[in-house]
């Protein structure tokens, strides 16, 4: 467009936006038709999976198209974003939609092999992370601002591998200028995945199985086989190491759903801060009640989101409070203040009417998972982590 700069406001914004995309898609378009691939284009904003029927709708869309055999590209309407309802970034975006499809891999790609615990660009003794069994144990340098191009750095990757692996989602982070070492650690990763069926299945019997001979005599070998990208079957012992990457490990009891939804689907406006009675009876599914309540911080209004927040004793500052999910509320910030730490059947008298006697219910209420599940994965006696 010959333009100097970048233009400072958003409606120019906006429109060089809508253009690109016409020239985002062309190439796309263009490199798939080499393989005879057709694609497809999807535009998403924070709105968009706010709504939980156009959420619905959106991964009703993914399904039929991937049926179809197309490839949805993805991307966030940036004609139509402003800064309430963007993702902020790539990263986020895409682990989403891959919790959205339920996707096997998520491949975050950026300027770097891998993550590292320093910063390798300042540190030459920096070690690289391979396996990742419980991201919350995780300690590295995520210093790097992102690229130029891009709209993430490794933060945002770990904090996009932390969402996608509690959909169930493994989580790759590899080097953007080496796209074809993709097959190389899917290959890798599913012959692991295979290696432990195996072991785990040995362990299930009740008595060693005689080995098979072959016809000269031999001994059969019995080497777990992983296949290639056309089907065909290649003996783990003969996959080459993989290019070095970071491979997050998907969680053991994934949220699904509505709980992904609620989860991660949603912006929330608001924090609701409760005791430990009130965080129990939650892991026991039962609803949120007001007498649980002990602050409220943020304004928002009756069925939007709010964080769950739970503080170690009632005294406790609100900076020792620990998120622990989200919630659909039943009562806006303002009639929670005024009812937080009284018993439900004082809503009425407090606030004139009564809209339910929960200030969130169950149904509404997503949960991180280490609220409910040990997150950990088996380990070779190496301690090297098997794929789960």
């Amino acid at each position: 467009m010959d333009l100097p700069r970048r233009p400072k406001h958003l409606p120019q914004v906006q429109a060089l936006a809508a253009i690109g995309q016409c020239k985002l898609m062309a190439m796309w378009d263009q490199l798939f038709a080499h393989l005879r691939q057709p694609v497809a284009q999807i535009l998403l904003t924070r709105n968009d999976i706010a709504d939980r029927t156009q959420y619905i709708n959106a991964q009703n869309t993914f399904v039929a198209l991937l049926n179809m055999g197309v490839i949805p590209i993805v991307n966030e309407n940036d004609t139509l974003s402003v800064q309430e309802i963007k993702f902020g970034d790539n990263d986020t975006l895409s682990a989403i939609t891959a919790g959205m499809v339920q996707a096997d891999y998520l491949f975050l790609m950026t300027d770097v092999d891998c993550l590292y615990d320093k910063n390798p660009r300042t540190n030459p003794d920096a070690k690289p992370i391979e396996v990742v069994e419980d991201i919350a144990d995780i300690t590295a340098d995520v210093s790097s601002a992102g690229s130029s191009l891009g709209t993430g750095g490794m933060g945002t990757k770990i904090v996009a591998a932390r969402l996608a692996t509690a959909a169930g989602v493994t989580t790759v982070i590899t080097k953007s200028s080496k796209p074809g070492n993709i097959a190389s650690i899917v290959r890798y990763a599913e012959a692991q995945k295979a290696a432990q069926r195996s072991m785990e299945g040995s362990l299930e019997l009740s008595a060693p199985s005689t080995p098979k001979k072959l016809a000269n005599g031999e001994q059969a070998s019995q080497d777990v086989s992983s296949t290639d990208l056309d089907g065909v079957a290649i003996p783990a012992r003969e996959l080459p190491a993989p290019p070095l990457h970071t491979r997050f490990l998907p969680d053991l009891h994934p949220i699904r759903d509505r709980h992904f939804w609620l989860l991660h689907g949603l912006a929330p406006h608001g924090t609701i801060y409760i005791d430990n009675g009130a965080s129990n009876a939650l892991s026991r599914k039962a609803g949120l009640l007001p007498v649980g309540v002990i602050d409220v911080v943020g304004d928002f209004h009756q069925h939007e989101c709010a964080r769950i927040s739970v503080l170690p004793s009632r005294d406790a500052p609100l900076s020792e409070a620990e998120e622990i999910g989200r919630a659909l509320v039943n009562y806006s910030a303002a009639e929670i203040k005024r009812i937080k730490s009284v018993q439900s059947d004082k809503i009425s008298e407090i606030l004139g009417y009564a809209d339910s006697e929960y200030v969130a219910l169950r149904e509404n209420v997503g949960l991180f998972k280490s609220q409910n599940h040990d997150q950990r994965h088996p380990c070779r006696t190496d301690g090297s982590a098997w794929e789960g």
